[in-house]
């Protein structure tokens, strides 16, 4: 069985530059194994995992939970979306309980705070299944993705089309700790945070990797994969004014060809999903063969069980890390 192991020396994951580049490719490697033989180490027999989550989910519950039970573990829902997390009791108490009562916590979450505040008091690892800050486990699976379909991390050239959101972020970083080349296009004043962008710089300056931040649409050009995702974020009110705005940036085949200029195949398409078809992106971009969105999805389940592996086989043995 391959099995990762972290060489950083992060107990909890709550970005995406919590992860080193060694990380990153011995973690695609142990999801990948786990993909292709369906085998999974029992780490979790005996164990349970809280999922603490304040938004809703389909791909991040289901794949969390059915990934936990392929681990022999036992993942139990907390539903947090009537009652944000805080108040009913101090984050600090529900820390402190839930690491005597289960062994990890993978919470999604409104406020990236509140996953600095659970960590801070947490004594069993948190893994950050979305704030809106990061979004650091659907850029792990993104990465096995391109690893797959593509064939090694560094060099390939990626763009990103859209907002400047946690996707956008956690992209960034990924893509800067492993050495993707990575075009960020997003309207003005849309664009992602700047601290982010400093912090993914610095990264690039050590892996080689290109980070470009534009406007500029004709920047796609020469891309092996397109990459989406919604204008609106889970929460936020549909703004048609926003919608204007992004409109000029929606994928359509027209942009997947022009990204492909220069290429000797066709630009792959993917998208974290939920997708709203005709608005970001075109239907027909969604369901054409070079698209990857399904597969990213069913990524998820095993970029997180070779995450949940590494953390946890480390956490069970040696309690003091």
């Amino acid at each position: 069985m391959i099995q990762a192991e972290l060489a950083s020396s992060c107990r909890h994951i709550l970005g995406a530059s919590d992860l080193t580049k060694d990380d990153y490719l011995g973690l695609i490697q142990s999801a990948i194994h786990m993909k292709e033989s369906g085998r999974y180490p029992q780490v979790l027999a005996g164990q349970s995992v809280a999922l603490l989550f304040e938004k809703p989910s389909l791909r991040t519950r289901v794949s969390f939970e059915a990934g936990i039970h392929k681990l022999g573990g036992n993942p139990i829902y907390l539903d947090h979306k009537e009652c944000t997390i805080g108040e009913r009791e101090p984050i600090n108490d529900l820390a402190e309980y839930l690491s005597r009562s289960v062994n990890a916590i993978v919470a999604r979450v409104h406020s990236h705070k509140t996953l600095n505040e659970l960590a801070e008091h947490a004594s069993i690892p948190i893994v950050n299944a979305l704030s809106n800050r990061e979004h650091p486990c659907q850029a792990l699976a993104d990465l096995m993705t391109i690893s797959e379909h593509i064939g090694s991390l560094g060099g390939t050239r990626l763009a990103y089309i859209g907002d400047g959101n946690n996707v956008c972020h956690s992209l960034m970083l990924a893509s800067a700790t492993t050495g993707i080349h990575l075009t960020v296009i997003t309207p003005a004043g849309h664009g992602p945070a700047n601290d982010i962008v400093v912090e993914s710089m610095a990264l690039a300056s050590i892996s080689g990797a290109e980070l470009i931040v534009t406007s500029d649409l004709d920047a796609v050009v020469g891309h092996n994969v397109v990459y989406a995702d919604t204008w609106i974020s889970m929460g936020q009110d549909s703004d048609s004014a926003k919608y204007k705005i992004f409109l000029p940036y929606k994928v359509t085949q027209r942009l997947m060809k022009i990204a492909s200029e220069g290429l000797d195949q066709e630009s792959f398409f993917m998208h974290c999903m939920p997708a709203h078809r005709g608005i970001e992106v075109d239907a027909n971009v969604i369901d054409n063969p070079s698209s990857l969105v399904y597969t990213q999805a069913e990524n998820r389940l095993y970029a997180q069980n070779a995450l949940l592996v590494a953390l946890l086989t480390r956490s069970l043995e040696s309690p003091e890390v």
